[in-house]
């Protein structure tokens, strides 16, 4: 069937319109989506300047509509938008923020924009994101919700259904957020994804109260819709997606799953034979690339501090196993190990000569200790500290790689051409000011180079600390 795709509708309409054979016009929705009540005029949260890599600011509506060249429409017949049965999420008006503009193309597929259009305490909120992004707030401003939005996204790029992305679905509905006549609630969220292809944005709306499925699905490029999905059949377990083909085709049609994310099922059903299809495919493949490169890390000092059986070396998101990791590094990684002594005699009180396991042979537990020096007795993990514990954990994480973490970055891509991206809720919990500072230290070192970034929310006293460094963005987010 041809078809033309119609282009993307500017932000903030949190839900894409959907795209089908003509049969009678849609009815007709404002501008916020359904579901959603009138924009009213906020405060939007603040972020300081970042330096590295520049950052310029802008004003105006969350993302402003995308400028070039225009899309040569395919020939068809006309398609008329009609769309997904709302998800309800009325609540308090909604508040526009202002986002700045990427400066430069990133070479490696990289998040640079989180977008809540309506999630938990956020509604229609713009969040930038560089290379070091710390958000800071009162308790209750939303900085975890945040960050599990983040996450979500990440694992539903690599391929996790519904449920296991949302484990607590109904606590991500908007607050205040009212049922429909049939008694739905949900949320909505996206992102953008810079890297070779250009910017393409990712929007989706999540139904969590009566069933946990998607509704509606959509993926950007240049104010250009390459795939939008709606929920046409709510007694089916599926959605209505239209992906661009050109060519004499134009659109091609088919059901995907609602419980998993079309952008990440495109690379397996898209052919890529035509322009429309490698265009599709760039998009898609860019965006699961990035998000199957992040990496949640919550270490849990009670669970570091026992011996642990000797594995692959692949530090876990607790870092449970964090003294097997460092048998492996100290062998293998020569050069990170030793950074992460240093860091260790910067954190750690008393002389720290170096950062040793001992591994008894047959398979028996590993236990990692802290090498006070000749003629002194070496002091074991479990001894340390809750901070000492956390802030070596941390510090590993920057300091390594995926191929050191318990993680499954995309294997079609070489890994110099990918970035991890560290997730840190509470990133200093636990951690004095030195502590803290000398992990933002090894984080401008590690993201400088352009193969690591962290995103993460922090205390006021490191926000403070972090507004004086050059290469820092901070996002306060208001109360």
């Amino acid at each position: 069937m041809d078809a033309t795709l119609p282009a993307a509708t500017p932000h903030p309409a949190p839900v894409p319109p959907l795209v089908d054979a003509p049969s009678r016009p849609a009815e007709a929705q404002s501008s916020a989506g359904p579901g959603m009540p009138p924009a009213s005029p906020a405060t939007a949260p603040t972020t300081s300047p970042v330096t590295e890599p520049p950052v310029s600011p802008a004003t105006g509506p969350p993302v402003s509509p995308v400028t070039g060249p225009p899309v040569s429409p395919v020939a068809g017949p006309a398609v008329l938008p009609v769309t997904a049965p709302p998800v309800s999420v009325a609540g308090p008006p909604v508040s526009p923020v202002t986002a700045p503009e990427p400066a430069q193309r990133h070479l490696r597929p990289v998040i640079t924009e989180l977008r809540l259009s309506a999630f938990g305490p956020h509604r229609a909120a713009v969040f930038p994101v560089g290379p070091v992004t710390l958000f800071a707030g009162p308790s209750g401003s939303g900085k975890s919700q945040l960050l599990a939005a983040y996450e979500a996204l990440a694992a539903l790029g690599s391929g996790a259904s519904l449920e296991e992305a949302f484990p607590d679905a109904p606590a991500r509905i908007p607050d205040r957020a009212v049922p429909d006549a049939e008694r739905r609630r949900g949320f909505r969220l996206g992102c953008t994804v810079d890297g070779p292809a250009g910017p393409v944005r990712l929007d989706l709306a999540v139904q969590a109260e009566p069933a946990l499925r998607i509704v509606g699905e959509r993926l950007s490029q240049d104010g250009q819709i390459l795939l939008a999905t709606a929920l046409r059949d709510p007694g089916r377990r599926s959605v209505q997606a239209a992906w661009l083909t050109g060519g004499s085709v134009g659109v091609t049609r088919a059901p995907l799953p609602d419980d998993r994310l079309g952008t990440a099922l495109l690379p397996l059903r898209v052919a890529g034979s035509t322009a429309g299809q490698r265009q599709v495919l760039a998009a898609a493949e860019q965006v699961v690339v990035a998000l199957r490169s992040v990496f949640p890390c919550d270490p849990g000092p009670d669970r570091m501090r026992a011996p642990v059986p000797p594995g692959e070396g692949r530090l876990l998101r607790d870092c449970a196993n964090l003294a097997d990791v460092l048998r492996r590094t100290r062998h293998e990684c020569g050069t990170r190990h030793a950074l992460l002594t240093e860091a260790a005699r910067t954190a750690c009180p008393g002389t720290v000569a170096g950062l040793d396991v001992r591994a008894p042979a047959g398979g028996a537990p590993v236990t990692a200790v802290l090498d006070r020096g000749p003629g002194r007795p070496a002091t074991e993990l479990a001894r340390l500290g809750s901070g000492e514990l956390r802030f070596l954990a941390l510090a590993l994480v920057l300091l390594t790689g995926p191929g050191v973490l318990a993680m499954d970055p995309a294997a079609e891509l070489p890994s110099a051409r990918q970035v991890l991206t560290v997730l840190a809720d509470d990133f200093d919990r636990g951690l004095d000011r030195r502590q803290s500072a000398e992990l933002l230290r090894l984080a401008l070192l590690s993201c400088g180079r352009g193969h690591v970034r962290l995103a993460a929310s922090v205390g006021e006293a490191t926000a403070d600390a972090a507004r004086r460094l050059p290469g820092v963005a901070v996002v306060d987010l208001p109360a």
